[in-house]
């Protein structure tokens, strides 16, 4: 499922919002990678895990999944998002 024309688009700026969008994905679909993000980022809302981890796992599961914009650029860096900018 990648992102197309026409389709809205879902900035996520947070753990905790990452943690919402992850509680809403269908259960059909919940896979190791799915997983292993949603336990980071639940670990992360509750200070077990760091949040530059939980963004990691995040932001690899939605590139393993094609949700990420292919063409998506950091405005400050100019390179293609990393994790770090979830917070």
């Amino acid at each position: 499922m990648s992102p197309s024309v026409g389709q809205p688009v879902e900035e996520i700026y947070s753990v905790e919002q990452a943690l919402d969008f992850l509680q809403n994905w269908p259960v059909g679909r919940q896979g190791p990678i799915y997983q292993l993000a949603f336990d980071a980022c639940f670990g992360a809302s509750v200070d077990v895990v760091s949040t530059d981890e939980a963004c990691k796992a995040f932001t690899a599961f939605c590139r393993v999944c094609g949700l990420m914009a292919k063409d998506m650029m950091w405005p400050e860096t100019g390179r293609k998002p990393s994790a770090k900018r979830l917070h």
